[in-house]
């Protein structure tokens, strides 16, 4: 099973890097598998840490796909890392071992204490079609341009039935996403 998180992750220069990903709990480790190369995996390589922010304002995810302003973080007292400053719960995590790999490696990190701040009460339709949609946009690269259509209609619906301000927000950032995608497809086609 796959957690839809936040992994907040620090470079070597102290940049804080924010970013959606779907991981795993595991005999008691969280395992993030990020692709090579990526910020996360670099970070995590670097230092060792890296902290899982648990949110329901599904723009965090948006904003670290489309690239969006970051949301505000802050530091973590006696762990070299950084958590989401409006997160529900964090974990701040610990590398224990890699299961390498030419793709994703597996990164198996050990808890080393969990903070609560507020009660998640589920995500609403809308909410989860963010998430989807934030998904495909990470992966536009890689699949046609019919399945992209195909998913985005469908997860239309549930935005035009039960979208928030927030969730309207998020989802035209990754709409821009895809429609940009899509005319430099067009613009590749034609040329």
């Amino acid at each position: 099973m796959i957690y839809e998180t936040i992994v907040t992750t620090t470079s070597g220069q102290g940049e804080i890097h924010i970013a959606p990903f779907g991981v795993q709990w595991r005999d008691g480790f969280v395992v993030i598998s990020p692709f090579k190369p990526s910020a996360t995996l670099q970070n995590i390589m670097d230092s060792g840490c890296a902290v899982l922010n648990l949110t329901d304002d599904v723009r965090v995810f948006a904003a670290a796909i489309a690239r969006k302003t970051k949301f505000a973080t802050l530091t973590i007292n006696g762990f070299p890392g950084n958590r989401l400053q409006e997160c529900l719960a964090y974990h701040t995590l610990t590398l224990h071992h890699i299961e390498e790999d030419d793709l994703r490696p597996k990164l198996w990190m050990e808890v080393t204490s969990t903070v609560s701040h507020g009660l998640f009460k589920g995500f609403n339709r809308a909410q989860a079609a963010v998430i989807e949609l934030a998904v495909l946009v990470s992966r536009l690269h890689m699949l046609p341009s019919e399945k992209i259509m195909r998913e985005l209609e469908y997860l239309q619906i549930a935005i035009d039935k039960t979208a928030g301000p927030q969730e309207l927000e998020a989802w035209q950032w990754l709409l821009d996403c895809v429609h940009n995608h899509m005319a430099q497809q067009a613009g590749m086609q034609q040329a």
